[in-house]
């Protein structure tokens, strides 16, 4: 069963004052010059999954200036065998709101009616920046496969932050840690569970599947020390750490504090040694395996979006990664500059031309 859009419309929402697709289940290439608002449309759709989407903006900055008025986005998403049509929007730079099928939803309702994953030109130096980037890759993975890892990480976070307050505060008291260490050691145990079930899944999708891309072996470690492995542990930890959480005015036991260690299966070199070119393609690898996976998971194909993916790669790997999206079922949304970086999809595709006109968003499709 394969997860698509097959209507699309944006309102006042970044570049496009208005903007409405109509497409089918393929592949989706859009190609127009340099700011034309190509990724403005990736972005659109990845607001159809829980959280602040793939450039993580405040709801206030996707809306069109200079009116500034607030933005909508509205889709028809088929999946499973139904079809639901959702609204998300801001106004005047309030919150998001979320609207399934005419009622109002919470953001993580969004992740149990289709799963919506990414890969942008900023993930590109994943490997050799710093781990908080490569925790959020992780989580935004296990999101796809456990909706749910959304509330255990808002819960922990909230509490974390209440932690971290008092400890700034230099509250001394362990009456006032109790109950917020209980809830971060609950909430936080089934963050780590489901961290390492994803890398699990991971590894199997990509040991059973030929590909064109490296494998990329991976790990979940703490940057300090190891990570307790259940409820009763990680509350102990939390608690034993608090004179020295105390000195540093924050929380430095957790899952806050994991890191994802990659390497280059068949040259055994960590990602972050690796090539521009290797670090990339262990990228692509990694998208493909969670789709893969998540297909053999919930007998669905989610939903791509690839921003400039193709500029990146050459011809053989382009092809070999349009072949692979096909062979999935998934629908990809694709960004280039121009119409020959998808030569190699042929009919397999549809494509969208995007264009500014005076400000006016201009959309032709072939």
């Amino acid at each position: 069963m394969t997860s698509a859009l097959t209507e699309l419309t944006l309102s006042h929402f970044r570049s496009h004052k208005t903007l409405r697709l109509g497409i089918d289940a393929r592949p989706v290439a859009i190609h127009g010059m340099n700011g034309a608002g190509k990724t403005n449309i990736l972005e659109a759709v990845s607001l159809l999954s829980p959280g602040r989407g793939l450039r993580r903006s405040s709801a206030s900055d996707m809306t069109r200036r200079p009116e500034g008025l607030g933005w909508k986005v509205t889709a028809v998403m088929r999946s499973d065998g139904a079809v639901n049509e959702i609204e998300t929007w801001s106004e005047n730079g309030t919150a998001r709101q979320v609207r399934i099928d005419g009622k109002a939803a919470s953001q993580v309702a969004l992740g149990r009616i289709a799963r919506v994953l990414w890969l942008i030109p900023a993930m590109d130096r994943l490997w050799i920046e710093g781990a908080d980037g490569r925790r959020r890759f992780l989580d935004r993975m296990t999101l796809s496969f456990v909706p749910d890892h959304a509330d255990a990480t808002l819960t922990y976070e909230k509490a974390m932050r209440e932690r971290n307050r008092l400890l700034k505060e230099q509250v001394r008291d362990k009456a006032w840690y109790g109950g917020l260490e209980a809830q971060m050691a609950e909430a936080g145990d089934a963050i780590h569970r489901n961290r390492c079930w994803t890398l699990d899944l991971l590894h199997g999708a990509q040991a059973q599947t030929e590909t064109a891309f490296p494998v990329a072996d991976l790990e979940l470690v703490q940057t300090e020390g190891e990570m307790p492995t259940n409820v009763a542990d990680l509350r102990d930890a939390l608690a034993e750490s608090r004179f020295r959480d105390l000195a540093a005015g924050r929380t430095l036991v957790g899952p806050h504090r994991a890191d994802l260690h990659g390497v280059f299966a068949a040259k055994g070199v960590p990602a972050r040694d690796c090539s521009t070119g290797e670090q990339k393609a262990l990228l692509v690898s990694l998208i493909l395996a969670n789709a893969r996976a998540l297909a053999g998971q919930i007998h669905a194909a989610p939903i791509l979006l690839l921003d400039e993916v193709a500029a990146h790669l050459d011809s053989q790997r382009r092809a070999a990664l349009y072949d692979e999206i096909c062979a999935l079922g998934v629908q990809a949304w694709m960004t280039g500059t121009g119409p020959e970086l998808f030569a190699e999809l042929g009919e397999r595709a549809q494509v969208v031309c995007v264009a500014d006109a005076d400000g006016e968003s201009r959309i032709t499709t072939g």
